[in-house]
C-alpha cells in the first residue's frame, strides 16, 4: 500500500518541486528558456553558414542577425509606447474631464462611490504606467545580454550535443531525444514564421484602420499591435482595449469608441482565428484551452517573458509527451486532432 502511494504521489511531488524551482530561480531559468528557444530557431542558419564559413564567423553572423531581429521587434513597441506616453501627458486634462463626467453620470444613477473614485483619480498614474512600461522594455538590456551569452554557448555545443545523443552509449533514449528535438525545432520555426507574418499583417491593418477612423497615433497603434500579437490572447486584448480607451478621450463619443473597438476586434478575429490557423496547418493544431492555460500559467510564473514563451514551452511539452506511450494521452488532450508522430 505504501509503495503504491509513493508511485502515485511521487511524480506529483517532483513536479511541484520542479515548478517551485522554476519560479524562485527564474533569474536563471527565464534567460535559459529563451536561449533554448532562440537556438531552436536559428540553428539551421548557423548550420547553413557553417558549410561555407568557419564556425566562429558563422556564429558571429548568426548572433548579429538574431540581435537585429530582436532589436527591431522590441524597439517597435518601445517607440509606440513612448509616443503614447507623450500624447497622454499632453492630453491629461481631457482624460480628467471625461472621467469626471463619468462620475457625475454614475452618481446621477445612484452609484455614489463613483464620486469618491473620481476625487482620487489622477490621470498622471496612466501616464506613469505607460512610460514605466516603455522604461521596463528598455531595461531588458541585461536580460538580453544573458540570453545572448547562453545562445552563443549553446550554438557552439549543438553539434557535439547531437553527436553525444547519437552515440551507442546514449541509446535508446538518445535517438528519441534527438528526434524530438528536431521535431520541436521544426514546429517552433513554423510557429514563429506564421506568427511573424500574422503580426506584421495585424500591425499594417491596424495602422490603416486607425488612419481611416481618424484615430491619433495611428503608426504607434500599428507598432504596438505588431509586437503584442506575439503574445496569444493577452497581447491582442491589450492592443484592442488601449486604442478604444483613447478613442473615448479623442472623439468624446461613445459610438465612435464602440466602432473602434468592434473594428479592432474584427481585425484580430479574422487574422488570429482564420488566417493564422490556415497558414499553420494541422501539424501544429493545439487546443485553444491549452494555449490560454499556457499563456496565463507562464505569465504567473515568469511575468511578461513567460506570457511570450508559454506557447513554445507548450509545443515542446506536447512533442515530448507524444513520444512516450505513458504520456501520449496528455499530448492528445492538448491537441485538436490526433497526435502527429512523424514530425511532418
Amino acid at each position: 500500500m505504501r509503495r503504491q502511494s509513493e508511485r502515485q504521489f511521487g511524480p506529483l511531488a517532483a513536479g511541484i518541486l520542479v515548478l517551485a524551482l522554476l519560479y524562485f530561480a527564474q533569474a536563471i531559468f527565464v534567460p535559459l528558456a529563451f536561449s533554448l528557444f532562440l537556438i531552436a530557431l536559428v540553428c539551421p542558419i548557423q548550420s547553413a553558414l557553417q558549410r561555407r564559413l568557419p564556425q566562429l564567423i558563422a556564429l558571429l553572423l548568426t548572433l548579429i542577425l538574431t540581435m537585429a531581429v530582436i532589436a527591431a521587434i522590441s524597439s517597435s513597441v518601445t517607440w509606440g509606447l513612448g509616443k503614447l506616453g507623450q500624447w497622454l501627458f499632453a492630453n491629461a486634462g481631457r482624460f480628467q474631464l471625461i472621467y469626471a463626467s463619468w462620475a457625475d453620470w454614475l452618481e446621477g444613477h445612484g452609484i455614489a462611490i463613483a464620486g469618491v473614485l473620481a476625487d482620487r483619480f489622477d490621470v498622471r498614474w496612466l501616464v506613469g504606467f505607460t512610460q514605466g512600461m516603455a522604461g521596463r522594455l528598455n531595461s531588458f538590456a541585461g536580460f538580453a545580454l544573458l540570453v545572448l551569452l547562453f545562445t552563443m554557448l549553446g550554438l557552439l555545443e549543438v553539434d557535439d550535443f547531437n553527436g553525444m545523443l547519437s552515440s551507442p552509449a546514449a541509446q535508446p533514449h538518445g535517438t528519441r531525444i534527438l528526434l524530438a528535438n528536431r521535431e520541436i525545432g521544426m514546429k517552433l520555426r513554423r510557429f514563429m514564421i506564421v506568427r511573424t507574418l500574422a503580426s506584421m499583417l495585424t500591425g499594417i491593418v491596424v495602422w490603416m484602420f486607425a488612419l481611416v477612423a481618424g484615430l491619433e497615433l495611428a503608426a504607434a497603434w500599428g507598432a504596438i499591435a505588431f509586437t503584442l500579437n506575439y503574445i496569444p490572447f493577452l497581447g491582442p486584448f491589450v492592443a484592442t482595449v488601449l486604442p478604444t480607451l483613447f478613442a473615448i478621450a479623442q472623439f468624446e463619443s461613445w459610438p465612435m469608441a464602440v466602432g473602434v473597438f468592434v473594428g479592432l476586434n474584427l481585425i484580430q478575429f479574422v487574422i488570429g482565428s482564420y488566417l493564422e490557423p490556415l497558414l499553420i496547418g494541422t501539424s501544429l493544431s493545439i487546443s485553444p484551452f491549452a494555449v490560454i492555460f499556457a499563456v496565463f500559467f507562464w505569465s504567473f510564473m515568469w511575468g511578461v517573458p513567460g506570457a511570450f514563451i508559454g506557447v513554445p514551452i507548450l509545443i515542446a511539452f506536447i512533442v515530448y509527451c507524444s513520444r512516450e506511450q505513458s504520456t501520449r494521452w496528455i499530448a492528445t488532450l492538448a491537441s485538436r486532432g490526433s497526435v502527429d508522430m512523424t514530425g511532418q
